[in-house]
């Protein structure tokens, strides 16, 4: 069972993954070479961002009004007010956090059953700082050496660009945190109270949900971490065109 412990690390995780895709994302509009090869990353990511959002609409009830799935700015979403109270809205623009995910693992299943690629992800049922992190850092060194080095498999450098404009497009955007800032800030305290004051059902339904959410964002942090190594080919690039 959840604990309030649990689910302050819960929200620290959430915090850190949505922190790591904006600062990769800003990391690559300076060091990827020229802005058209920019376009061309983002553009996997930011349609799959969108079609994210089209499903929070659904599933809330709102009534879709425009949708703009890529420009130079990125894509947008224009919904009415949805049918289900600050709940919806939370839905609709932090559905990306939750729907990448599971893009991002079924992404690498194909890769790996079907292109030879060696991506066996062990995805941590769990959030641990310390032992956590280093399994991932050590699973994505063995994926590298493995797929670039002991057998280079061409395919796998599809599954990188894939994944890694998938990630740069995983947060919600600042209007989407400002539109489900209320709803997002009701909910955390509802869940507070719930857990403080011991009621089991209600501790027993946020463990399950918390524990699915959990589960999304490691996958979204090992992702992260693979897209940074790619992002240093890039970086070393921009220091010499900088010197």
């Amino acid at each position: 069972m959840i604990t309030i412990s649990g689910f302050v690390n819960f929200i620290i995780l959430a915090v850190l993954v949505m922190l790591i895709s904006v600062g990769l994302d800003r990391l690559f509009i300076h060091i990827v070479p020229f802005r058209l090869f920019y376009y061309a990353m983002r553009f996997p990511g930011v349609v799959l961002h969108e079609v994210a959002h089209i499903a929070g609409c659904l599933i809330s009830g709102a009534e879709i009004k425009k949708i703009v799935l890529f420009s130079e700015t990125g894509g947008s979403v224009t919904y009415a007010k949805p049918r289900i109270p600050l709940i919806g809205t939370v839905i609709i623009s932090t559905a990306p956090l939750f729907v990448l995910p599971l893009i991002l693992a079924g992404v690498t299943w194909i890769f790996g059953s079907y292109f030879g690629c060696y991506v066996p992800l062990a995805f941590p049922s769990g959030w641990d700082a310390g032992t956590g992190l280093y399994d991932m850092i050590n699973g994505v060194i063995t994926i590298f050496k493995t797929n670039l080095i002991t057998h280079f498999n061409g395919w796998f450098l599809l599954y990188l660009y894939l994944i890694g404009s998938i990630i740069l497009s995983l947060s919600p955007s600042g209007q989407d945190i400002k539109n489900a800032a209320v709803g997002i800030g009701i909910l955390i305290a509802l869940c507070l109270l719930v857990i403080g004051t011991g009621y089991q059902p209600g501790i027993a339904l946020i463990s399950l949900i918390i524990s699915l959410m959990n589960n999304a964002f490691s996958v979204g942090l090992m992702f992260e971490i693979i897209t940074a190594v790619v992002a240093i080919p890039f970086l070393a690039l921009y220091s010499t065109r900088g010197s």
